[in-house]
């Protein structure tokens, strides 16, 4: 996988490769995206489901707008990485990322699984995470 790393809400430098060892399912959205905020229950629901499990849920946000990002983590309690690329950066291009929202899924040696991985809300992605836990 072509690594990465951005802030999280508290200015921490966080990776994709600081994650080796665990599945790391990456979502790619921005707060004006409709359909990103459509998969939220969605995936809210994943990650208590798979809690516990070897998978780590990271979502890395293109918003350009800091604290409309920071509002949002706050008012859906959003959980898992929450990581904030501040716009269309290096990972949209490294992916080739022209739409949102985007899944993909990195093994636990941070191989790529998928880089258009199910949706939350499709049952093929439990199907694809329970393959590779």
């Amino acid at each position: 996988a072509i690594d990465f790393t951005y802030p999280d809400k508290d200015g921490n430098k966080i990776s994709l490769s600081s994650f080796k060892g665990n599945l790391v399912y990456v979502d790619v959205w921005a707060t004006w995206c409709g359909p990103c905020i459509a998969e939220i229950p969605s995936l809210q629901k994943l990650e208590v489901d798979y809690h516990g499990k070897n998978i780590i849920f990271m979502s890395v946000s293109v918003d350009t707008d800091k604290e409309t990002w920071e509002k949002m983590i706050q008012e859906k309690e959003l959980g898992g990485v929450q990581l904030w690329a501040d716009g269309w950066s290096k990972i949209t291009k490294d992916y080739a990322i022209f739409g949102i929202p985007r899944f993909m899924l990195f093994d636990t040696s941070g191989n790529v699984i998928s880089t258009n991985a199910p949706r939350p809300s499709s049952y093929n992605i439990r199907e694809l995470l329970d393959a590779n836990l």
